[in-house]
């Protein structure tokens, strides 16, 4: 699966902003999805996941500490897309976010997108 992530920009901190991660392929919902970022001189981190569609425990969402109640990921199947609204911006979320596909449960992001940066402002 490749995919392509929008969205980024520059916004004042408390502002909001919305991430999409556009999937090629036909299985995508087989796909547990998720958000990581990389702020500069910093490792990547995980910010959200969503899982696969599978049966009983499709949707599952899963947040760092750091975004809980700020950030939503969410998935439209039909459109092969995954999103992530952020809202109450903090100039420490400041980084490039990567979208990232495993297949089913294995938890094995093997599949990145190219990165789209998001500046917060104070």
């Amino acid at each position: 699966v490749q995919l392509q992530a929008s969205g980024g920009g520059l916004v004042q901190a408390g502002g909001s902003l919305r991430l999409s991660c556009a999937a090629s392929g036909r299985a995508f919902s087989n796909y547990g999805m998720g958000w990581f970022r990389q702020a500069p001189g910093k490792e990547r981190e995980f910010v959200a996941t969503i899982s696969w569609s599978g049966l009983r425990t499709g949707g599952r969402t899963t947040y760092a500490d750091s975004v809980k109640g700020r950030f939503t990921i969410s998935r439209d199947n039909a459109k092969n897309t995954v999103y992530l609204q952020m809202n109450s911006l903090k100039p420490e979320d400041t980084a490039v976010y990567y979208c990232a596909a495993a297949y089913g449960n294995s938890g094995d992001y093997q599949h990145w997108g190219q990165g789209t940066l998001v500046t917060v402002s104070s």
